[in-house]
């Protein structure tokens, strides 16, 4: 079903909108860095408390896992509080957590650390808050534009990756963790002083199981669900694994240095993610979302066979799939704004972001499963990587039926 796009200002204003938006994308960045505290400073916890390979990767994985199961929630939570109440909640409601997580770190706790890992996923729920607050303010036309802005707040993992290393070399472990979450909390206070639901927006007061429901008899959900799993939760995988990857392939120890080529990598597919919406507004979502998922089976082939670091190769090869990444991102979600019901672009939003949370929890458990230490290898984690992004590339083209719409316009 594709939505035909009103034209009454009154319905989508311009004004407030990208101060709004701004806000809006503001709040993700922050969040994300909350929720990738523990990742950039994995290899230390595993030093610390001589964790295990899978160990490891678990600790890294469950905030991922939390913040995906937990969209769905707030995904169906927005269009009946509005994003200015869903912000704010969030952001404070995380803010303690980011405090114990470094409370379980100085313990030495691997069990607490972990139990406050759960927790912190709240901060990666934000979301499936911004895609429906957004819809409320702009016309069909030009959500792709505005979603893929406000996916770059996804760009907090960058932040994360290249300052939370730094912060604890500059200021110690535990006042680290105290100014993210003091930063979490003055975010909080200005969405709530300057940031506002759309004039259109009306509390949707359903009941959250039926919505839910009926967004899962939905085909879109389900075709969304599977491409985000691979473009979003590829980036995912990579921006909270790639530590991790560079020590054990590249023998990199020095945190700082992996920091800032995983922020350099979540850059790229910050910066390639409204592009994504962008190029999905004028050129179809279908071309720009397979586009990506070929682009990236191609480039996983070339990890594979491990390119040099020193020469800059595999950075190219980083860099250039995280480009990938990011502009599969910002289509599908394009594709989830324009072709979902209006009354449920919600609940498909929270279902949807789900599934790219959990496609990037999977991969570094897998990764973890499969490394071979002899031979400092991930080949068999990146054989199915390929694989994943090759059926999915192929789904693109060839799985969804086209509408009318697309037939009408070349898209």
């Amino acid at each position: 079903m594709t939505t035909t796009a009103p034209t009454s200002t009154e319905v989508f204003p311009r004004e407030g909108q990208t101060r709004n938006l701004v806000l809006a994308t503001l709040a993700f960045a922050i969040s994300f860095w909350a929720w990738n505290m523990i990742a950039p400073l994995g290899v230390q916890y595993a030093k610390d408390m001589d964790l295990s390979s899978t160990n490891k990767s678990i600790l890294v994985a469950v905030p991922i896992l939390v913040g995906s199961l937990g969209r769905i929630v707030a995904g169906v939570l927005t269009p009946r509080f509005g994003g200015r109440v869903m912000f704010t909640a969030l952001l404070l409601i995380s803010a303690p957590f980011v405090i114990l997580v470094a409370v379980a770190g100085d313990l030495g706790s691997y069990p607490l650390l972990l139990v406050m890992g759960f927790f912190l996923g709240i901060a990666g729920t934000t979301f499936a808050v911004g895609i429906p607050f957004l819809n409320t303010w702009y016309e069909p036309s030009r959500r792709g534009l505005a979603t893929g802005i406000f996916g770059a707040g996804m760009g907090g993992t960058a932040l994360s990756a290249f300052f939370t290393p730094r912060f604890v070399d500059w200021f110690g472990y535990f006042p680290t963790h105290l100014i993210i979450a003091i930063a979490l909390v003055a975010v909080a206070l200005v969405c709530w002083a300057f940031m506002r639901d759309a004039p259109g927006f009306t509390p949707n007061t359903e009941p959250p199981l039926p919505k839910l429901a009926d967004a899962l008899k939905l085909p879109i959900t389900w075709q969304m669900s599977f491409l985000y799993a691979a473009a979003f939760g590829g980036f995912v995988a990579f921006s909270t694994y790639l530590p991790t990857y560079l020590n054990d392939v590249y023998d990199m120890h020095n945190l700082s240095d992996a920091g800032a080529r995983t922020a350099g990598f979540a850059i790229a597919a910050v910066i390639a993610r409204p592009v994504g919406g962008a190029l999905s507004d004028r050129f179809g979502a279908r071309l720009i979302t397979a586009i990506s998922c070929g682009g990236a089976a191609v480039l996983a082939v070339w990890m594979i066979f491990k390119p040099e670091l020193d020469s800059g190769l595999a950075a190219i090869d980083f860099i250039l799939m995280a480009i990938m990444m990011g502009l599969g991102s910002g289509s599908v979600f394009t594709w989830v704004s324009t072709a979902s019901p209006p009354e449920r672009v919600g609940a498909v939003t929270g279902l949807v972001g789900a599934a790219g949370g959990l496609g990037g929890f999977f991969p570094p458990m897998l990764m973890g499963a499969t490394y071979d230490a002899q031979a400092h290898s991930y080949t068999i984690g990146l054989s199915l990587l390929v694989a994943f992004a090759a059926v999915a590339c192929l789904f693109t083209v060839f799985g969804i039926p086209r509408k009318e719409s697309e037939t009408a316009t070349g898209k």
